[in-house]
């Protein structure tokens, strides 16, 4: 079958999916295309085709081809709102249309002034797959007809979908109601159909007494489903509960349904002898599996009474707040931060007054809580970034704290765990974990959640090993089943044999006795054996870490992330406030260097009291000393509180993000400012976090203005292998061990060390065992690491020789690809430990 030609059905400036300004595009959930800036008023066909019919819908129109392939022409950017002003149909459902034929006729200035854009999506939206966009059209001028894509038919997706799903009677059905503000349009059905993207169930959604796949974008758009309307979701599969808890999580319960609507009958298909995982918290955990649910009590959707329902919000969430300061008092370092944001968040006035006008229409308060939740999650759901997608979670407990609590039950359900627990849920909430009773756990493994989650982060303070995203067919383990969980290698072993078990329990004890003699060593200095010093420093977030940093050996700090001050709170803390954090932390390293990075705010660490504009693209946009440098004064207190610390020779200054010489100069003349203003002459020493290919490859200039280097490998990891570190299918490729990111450390390495200039490593990197050799290798004497790595790091930099690694790097540079470097350095690591 010959490939379809699609032509262009505006005039106007073509592009990439990329830049469309709304990530359910640009990530492409809705599916593949070209988009294109219109300079016209009519929308005409790109091929042959049917309309397919998409009810109350006139700024979209689906064309669906003889081939059975689907194409959604969307046009504009959040135009769904206009509610069909400025667009009229020149056709009708079903009509059979050719090439060219005009479609649509809209009203650009219309759209230029009430929509967000009117840059209009061509997307293959299903049945085909873009074999290729023509290239002479991105980013030029195109005229109506021109050939803008070739699609070829594919329908194997959905052929192996379907098998997978057919493999077990598994069969789940659940009322909801459609929260989305107009409906399932456009971008409520992408999301929707990326949520099953993990899955292998078949999930379809039912309203008006029709159903769609739920796969399908185009079949969800055609059922005409609007505001606030009763669907039922039905799936069946081996992980049907896990699909349907996914997209559930996107709508809103549906109180009114009849009881019988939520059923499950199952007979469940053998589960594998392993499953793959990210690893949260390196470790080995041999185990009994414990399921944790997090179920939601009942509530009724309508109150007769608005200004009990107000009372009641209030008193309960007055009581989950003392719940979370009661539990501050049996938590330490991150955990209490965590809660101490939680508090934050549930103060915030847009949750406290969606809720209140909801409960003002005759809701209940549960009702009207949920839904404001649900609201704010959606919108983190659209955003890029990991740390802000995983708040999500922070979100989900917060909701579940408060519904308990009004359903009359204590915000936390604390259960008793047997010995020797392996937690496994869908995703563990902070709240969960920190009520259970630590000496019990053994391990955890969640079928959702990123390594940055505040889960992710309380198991590594409490030296949990974790495991997460392992997917849905964790939940569908039995409890009580044993579990060897191995998050060495991110793998999750069931019902592991004898030979198995045993391996696991020699390992485990002889990581006990090496951690204890690490612990024990871990004030001593590091040095290879060949005597070259190598300096371990500890990456902070607050006072208490600084306090186990030094008890776990950390000879100074490495980077103190100083937006713990700034971040979940409501105003900016001021100079004093500032101050006196930083000197606590200075005061606790006794004698040890303390490094402060600035703010490092943005995109991805937005706050409320910074008009920060909206950014399509937050990693590319006004982050780290770009933000700081649009709003000075608040970069300016910050100097201040720094220059005031004592002793000011023990500090040093980070600033993050930096990819120019000029941003540096910028600080250095504030900094002076600052110190005419206070009357000093001392200065701290300034240093830049290289964290952009820019900066890597500038190098050599801006080790002319300042006094030390610093590699963040997280986002330089990021950057330079265009990969995002959240994405399901590419997060266990983005590994900083890849040969360009060492080729450009390497390159760093050489000018920091031709100028004589200190040279640091504060990423992720740094507290891979793994890496240490290299980083050695290519020149790096100082580390920062997570304080819980540290004297695991030492031990290993001991047992090492200089000239070995500068040996095993060189041989990492020629290699190929991450996998290939990691193995290498593995194998070197074992040598080394069988010497």
């Amino acid at each position: 079958m010959a490939n379809l030609i699609l032509h262009a059905p505006l005039a106007g400036w073509a592009m990439p999916l990329d830049e469309v300004p709304d990530p359910v595009f640009a990530q492409r959930m809705a599916g593949d295309g070209i988009a294109i800036d219109p300079t016209g008023d009519l929308l005409h066909a790109p091929c042959d085709g049917r309309i397919f019919p998409m009810p109350g819908s006139s700024h979209a129109l689906t064309l669906r081809t003889a081939e059975g392939i689907d194409i959604l022409l969307h046009l504009g950017i959040e135009t769904v709102a206009l509610a069909g002003a400025g667009f009229e149909l020149l056709v009708k459902a079903g009509a059979q249309v050719c090439r060219g034929q005009p479609l649509l006729r809209f009203d650009l200035d219309l759209i230029a002034m009430r929509a967000r854009s009117a840059i209009t999506p061509i997307l293959v939206v299903s049945g085909g797959r873009l074999v290729v966009a023509a290239d002479s059209c991105r980013g030029r001028s195109i005229a109506v007809g021109d050939p803008l894509m070739e699609v070829q038919a594919d329908h194997s997706t959905a052929t192996v979908v379907a098998a997978a799903a057919t493999d077990t009677r598994v069969f789940v059905r659940r009322g909801l109601r459609a929260g989305f503000d107009h409906g399932i349009h456009a971008r409520p059905a992408a999301l929707i159909a990326a949520a099953l993207k993990p899955y292998a169930a078949k999930l379809s959604l039912h309203a008006h007494g029709r159903a769609a796949n739920a796969r399908s974008a185009v079949s969800l758009m055609a059922l005409g489903v609007q505001h606030n309307e009763a669907v039922e979701l039905q799936a069946s599969g081996s992980d049907a509960e896990a699909a349907l808890t996914a997209v559930a999580a996107l709508l809103i319960a549906d109180e009114q349904a009849p009881p019988a609507q939520d059923s499950v009958v199952e007979v469940r298909v053998p589960l594998p002898a392993m499953l793959s995982a990210l690893i949260a918290h390196r470790g080995l955990a041999l185990g009994r599996a414990i399921q944790l649910q997090q179920t939601l009590p009942a509530f009724a959707e309508y109150a007769s009474d608005p200004a009990e329902q107000g009372r009641a919000l209030d008193d309960a969430l007055l009581k989950v707040s003392a719940h979370l300061e009661s539990l501050m008092q049996t938590q330490r370092g991150e955990q209490v931060a965590i809660l101490r944001a939680h508090g934050e968040l549930l103060q915030d006035p847009e949750l406290r007054d969606e809720a209140t006008q909801w409960i003002a229409q005759g809701r209940s308060a549960a009702w009207a809580w949920q839904r404001a939740i649900t609201t704010a999650r959606t919108a983190l759901a659209a955003v890029a970034d990991p740390h802000i997608r995983d708040r999500i979670a922070d979100l989900q407990d917060l909701e579940r704290q408060v519904l308990r609590v009004l359903a009359g039950q204590p915000a936390s359900d604390g259960i008793a765990l047997p010995e020797a627990a392996i937690l496994l849920a869908d995703e563990l909430l902070p709240s969960q974990l920190m009520a259970l009773d630590r000496s019990r756990i053994a391990g955890l493994c969640s079928a959702r959640g990123g390594p940055t989650s505040h889960v992710a982060i309380i198991a590594a303070a409490l030296g949990i090993p974790a495991l997460v995203a392992a997917g849905a067919q964790v939940l569908q383990i039995a409890d009580g089943a044993e579990l060897l969980l191995d998050a060495e290698r991110g793998q999750l072993l069931i019902a592991p044999d004898e030979a198995a078990r045993q391996r696991a329990r020699r390992a485990i004890s002889e990581q006990r006795v090496r951690h204890a003699e690490d612990l024990a060593a871990a004030a001593a200095s590091s040095a290879t054996r060949d005597r070259v010093a190598i300096r371990v420093y500890a990456n902070l977030g607050s006072i208490a870490d600084a306090t186990v940093a030094v008890g776990r050996g950390a000879e100074g700090c490495g980077l103190l992330r100083s937006e713990f001050l700034f971040l979940e709170r409501q105003q900016p803390p001021d100079e004093e406030e500032q101050r006196s954090e930083y000197q606590a932390i200075l005061d606790a390293m006794g004698s040890r260097p303390l490094t402060i990075r600035t703010l490092d705010i943005g995109g991805d660490k937005p706050i409320p009291y910074l008009p920060l504009p909206h950014e399509d693209n937050p990693a590319l946009g006004l982050r780290g000393l770009r933000t700081s440098l649009a709003w000075p004064e608040l970069l300016k207190t910050q100097l201040r509180a720094i220059l005031g610390l004592q002793p000011l020779n023990q500090v040093r200054l980070l600033l993050p993000m930096v990819t120019e010489v000029d941003e540096i100069r910028s600080v250095r003349a504030m900094i002076n400012t600052c110190r005419g203003e206070l009357g000093i002459s001392a200065t701290p020493r300034l240093g830049v976090m290289i964290e952009t290919p820019a900066s890597a490859v500038l190098a050599d200039q801006l080790l002319a203005e300042v006094d030390f280097l610093s590699i963040g490998t997280n986002d330089l990891s990021q950057y330079v292998l265009a990969m995002d570190r959240t994405h399901a299918r590419l997060a266990a490729r983005l590994d900083a061990l890849h040969p360009s990111v060492l080729r450009l450390i390497a390159q760093v390495a050489r000018s920091a060390d031709e100028r004589g200039v200190e040279l640091a490593v504060c990423g992720g990197l740094a507290s891979d065992p793994d890496a240490i050799a290299l980083l050695i290798g290519l020149g790096v004497r100082e580390i920062s690491a997570v304080p819980t790595a540290i004297p695991e790091l030492k031990r290993v930099i001991r047992s090492l020789h200089s000239g070995a690694c500068v040996e095993l790097a060189q041989q990492a540079l020629k290699l190929g690809s991450a996998r290939a470097v990691r193995e290498r350095a593995i194998a070197s690591r074992l040598e080394v430990s069988g010497a």
